[in-house]
């Protein structure tokens, strides 16, 4: 039951992972390369003011969520002035960045050591200790998030965001300010991606920076693009496949020297098949050009 119990809190909580990437990805059409690294500031952030400032686990949270969107301004406000594959090197740059910033700022971060000893969260002194508990919060904070997403996307909000997805310069045409639109959607999303990085600290209780490389950017993106782009489901089918998949992989009996390997073979032919047969994913409804 543990392990079944593992696999769906990190459904969870790629879900909602996958989610905050398809607001800027799929509907505001901007494939961003550096959603791991909002996902580890939320991550850090969290843990070190459970540890340092002695703050609680969702008061963490939602400061984590504040100072993570601000940040993403840092890479948002230069990098939207960028188009197309442009862009994409822009938030792989600012990725690349973070990780680095993850592993020499040693004082806060740890270093590559990482940091152990990840407080449990607590909530009016009950602790999410076992592994059904922590399922528990992660999938009542993940759906909670999910929705929040469903009302944005559902709002004049979100129909301004496909506007400016499908044509940038009628939707400019029309008075409505693109930059700041697309500024506050990539805001919103990495603001977003603090909420699962807090649960997987909480969770796993260690974190150090090889979880929030390049390669679980890709990983996370291949989750919109897998599930389908501009779709509300899309992600959360997609998260659903892309955990389950490495553990189905388990019974093939492969390897450990070669096991990751054909994970990774795996995920690359999929994205290959799914480019040329079916561009949108299993249901989105955004094909990226």
């Amino acid at each position: 039951m543990n392990y079944l119990g593992h696999i769906l809190v990190m459904i969870s909580i790629y879900a909602m992972l996958g989610g905050s990437l398809n607001l800027v990805a799929g509907y505001t059409g901007l494939p961003s390369t550096c959603h791991a690294a909002f996902y580890g500031l939320g991550a850090y952030s969290t843990t070190l003011l459970m540890m340092s400032a002695g703050l609680g686990f969702f008061s963490s949270l939602g400061v984590s969520i504040v100072v993570t969107g601000l940040l993403s301004l840092v890479i948002a406000l230069p990098a939207l002035r960028l188009k197309g594959d442009y862009f994409v090197l822009a938030t792989l740059g600012f990725q690349i960045i973070v990780v680095a910033l993850f592993y020499n700022l040693t004082n806060f971060t740890g270093g590559p050591n990482g940091i152990p000893g990840i407080p449990i969260p607590r909530l009016l002194g009950f602790e999410f200790d076992s592994v059904f508990r922590y399922l528990v919060l992660s999938s009542i904070v993940s759906a909670c998030g999910l929705f929040v997403l469903w009302l944005l996307i559902n709002s004049p909000f979100g129909r301004l965001l496909r506007a400016v997805r499908e044509d940038e310069l009628a939707a400019a045409s029309l008075g409505k300010n693109v930059p700041r639109l697309q500024t506050l959607a990539f805001a919103i999303s990495a603001g977003m991606a603090a909420v699962p990085g807090a649960l997987f600290a909480g969770y796993i209780r260690f974190i150090d920076p090889t979880t929030f490389t390049v390669m679980e950017s890709i990983f996370i993106l291949s989750i919109v693009v897998i599930g389908g782009a501009g779709s509300f489901w899309g992600p959360i089918v997609g998260a659903a496949f892309m955990v389950i998949l490495p553990e189905a992989l388990r019974f093939l009996e492969l390897p450990l020297a070669a096991a990751a390997n054909v994970r990774q073979i795996t995920y690359g032919l999929l994205l290959v098949i799914l480019m040329r047969f079916r561009p949108q994913g299993m249901l989105g409804e955004y094909k990226f050009e």
